[in-house]
């Protein structure tokens, strides 16, 4: 009998004052439906709210929602914030109306992938599981089916 495979836990953050969050809840659905575990941490939270709960949570991704054009400052922050608190195994994605031309800024602060307005679901859970799975030691590499 096959091991049963423990889900990708994910954290979803909306930092700053951008009340706006349909686009969150989307990408949350789709990487549920998707088999991760996801844990969607509402609107207006702050970074030091985000890097407690992604420990607490013990969640492998944490995605950050942003449509506000403050995507390179809460980016930079949240890396940080991560750096001071010691967690350097967490995986950070940004997503929102964010301009290709920040994109490379993104990149360097240490965002793992950008995913602008309008990524089609499935590249967004599948850049997840890929990423995770090559991440994760001990996995056995096989193919899904």
């Amino acid at each position: 009998m096959a091991e049963k495979e423990v889900p990708i836990r994910v954290l979803m953050a909306k930092p700053g004052l951008d009340g706006h969050d349909r686009g969150a809840k989307v990408v949350t659905k789709a990487l549920k439906d998707a088999g991760m575990e996801v844990i969607y941490t509402g609107r207006h939270q702050t970074i030091d709210q985000i890097v407690a709960a992604a420990i607490q949570e013990d969640v492998e991704v944490i995605g950050l929602s942003i449509l506000s054009g403050s995507h390179l400052y809460y980016s930079r922050r949240l890396i940080e914030a991560l750096k001071e608190r010691g967690v350097t195994d967490k995986l950070v994605i940004v997503g929102g109306v964010i301009p290709r031309r920040d994109i490379p800024a993104l990149k360097e602060v240490g965002v793992a992938e950008v995913f602008p307005e309008g990524t089609p679901l499935h590249e967004i859970v599948n850049y997840v599981k890929r990423s995770v799975r090559k991440a994760t030691p001990g996995e056995s590499g096989e193919a899904e089916g």
